[in-house]
């Protein structure tokens, strides 16, 4: 009986405990495993890939051909020129119309880590001007997005930014995307993109 017990608990710390298994989404080549939306540009430099305006000055969007539910994301941003862009998380993309909620990368002051609700509530949650103080205007940024059913936890170079908990967001389905917003003049650089899928 006593070996029984011991067994279960082993069984029960084990199950509580996901094991991670990191996949790199973009592979530092070209963009298999990604699908294009809309006119802008989508390339891969020196082993980084580039989103950058395109003559349409449209949004534009790359999402992964799979979908993720729940998972850890992390990935490095560089801004250059106007940086305003963003990560879709349980997204869909028709033509160049997304559904799903962007963590948002952008120039200072424009709210990066905070979580938008696209075609639906707009702004959901913002971090504070103080934490976005951690923002590299011109460098290298870090950043992890982590979803698990209806909550949203957000990074910025180690420095948490926002944590959310949201029913619609908890029912939702789709890919992870990259954003490029329109407007034109856009350029951001992007490296080791990679996720960890959670049960």
């Amino acid at each position: 009986m006593r070996n029984l017990l011991i067994l279960l608990c082993l069984f029960l710390i084990s199950a509580g405990t996901p094991t991670l298994k990191p996949k790199k989404l973009f592979n530092g080549k070209d963009l298999t495993g990604w699908k294009i939306h809309g006119t802008e540009k989508w390339y891969v430099d020196k082993g980084m890939l580039v989103c950058e305006s395109g003559p349409d000055k449209e949004y534009g969007y790359l999402s992964t051909e799979k979908a993720y539910k729940n998972f850890v994301l992390d990935y490095e941003f560089k801004l250059e020129a106007n940086g305003n862009s963003g990560v879709f998380i349980r997204s869909s993309v028709d033509g160049t119309k997304v559904k799903g909620w962007q963590v948002e990368v952008a120039p200072p002051g424009n709210s990066t880590g905070g979580i938008y609700e696209s075609y639906g509530r707009g702004w959901l949650i913002k971090p504070t001007p103080e934490d976005e103080k951690v923002l590299s205007p011109d460098g290298w940024n870090k950043a992890r997005i982590q979803v698990i059913n209806d909550e949203v936890t957000t990074w910025l170079n180690g420095k948490q930014m926002v944590h959310l908990k949201d029913a619609k967001i908890g029912a939702g389905e789709g890919s992870i995307a990259l954003q490029i917003h329109s407007g034109g003049g856009i350029k951001v650089r992007w490296k080791n993109i990679i996720v960890n899928e959670l049960p």
